[in-house]
């Protein structure tokens, strides 16, 4: 259930901003035949239904089994439970970010130089949470399994690179998890729509504590 971090990089050259990073799934990778695959495709297309028909608080196994008309066990056996399958249904949403920041064009993307791609990357990430955050708050129900996926993974090892060859005052990965932190999606959540925070806001303080690790934009 639990997945070791990608090893660290060393120090990076001089102007190096490109990363060997690769796309990772929000939860567990796997390996699936074909039609496995199909049916893994179908029972997510029912439960995408399903969700943005009655939101993520009342998507159960059930209802997405009935969605695709296969038997309860069918999901179980390829979601394991509930959680498993919102987080498979938050994996094409996470790719599309993934992407952006790995491969994507300036200022997320490998061509911009990395002080520039961090103080991008946090907004980046906070509008990303705050339009999935029904579905992200929904598949925390194990706090110690968001630190574990290999998609937390991914960008924790992302922003600790990016501040390596920014050269950022600090330990890379503490500050790195001290900046994640800062836009987690519970975070995010409570301070934009239960306390009323401006999104802008959020963004300032963001690039504010890049500014006091010494990276400037």
């Amino acid at each position: 259930m639990t997945a070791p971090l990608p090893p660290m990089p060393g120090p990076p050259d001089p102007g190096e901003t490109r990363t060997s990073l690769t796309l990772a799934p929000v939860g567990e990778p796997e390996l699936l035949r074909a039609d496995a695959a199909r049916n893994r495709a179908l029972l997510l297309e029912a439960a995408s239904r399903l969700l943005a028909d009655c939101g993520a608080a009342d998507l159960t196994m059930e209802s997405v089994a009935s969605a695709a008309g296969v038997g309860k066990g069918t999901v179980f056996r390829r979601f394991k439970d509930r959680t498993g399958l919102l987080i498979a249904l938050l994996d094409h949403r996470e790719a599309l970010l993934q992407a952006a920041f790995l491969s994507g064009p300036p200022p997320m993307g490998p061509d911009a130089p990395a002080a520039e791609r961090l103080h991008a990357f946090g907004p980046a990430v906070m509008r990303h949470e705050h339009d999935h955050h029904e579905l992200i708050l929904a598949s925390r129900t194990d706090p110690l399994r968001t630190y574990t996926v290999p998609a937390q993974s991914l960008r924790l090892s992302h922003v600790t690179l990016l501040l390596r060859q920014a050269r950022a005052a600090g330990d890379p990965e503490l500050l790195a998890h001290t900046l994640l932190g800062s836009i987690d999606a519970p975070l995010v959540h409570h301070l934009t729509c239960e306390s009323g925070m401006p999104p802008d806001r959020l963004d300032q303080a963001w690039h504010d504590l890049l500014t006091r690790y010494g990276v400037e934009r």
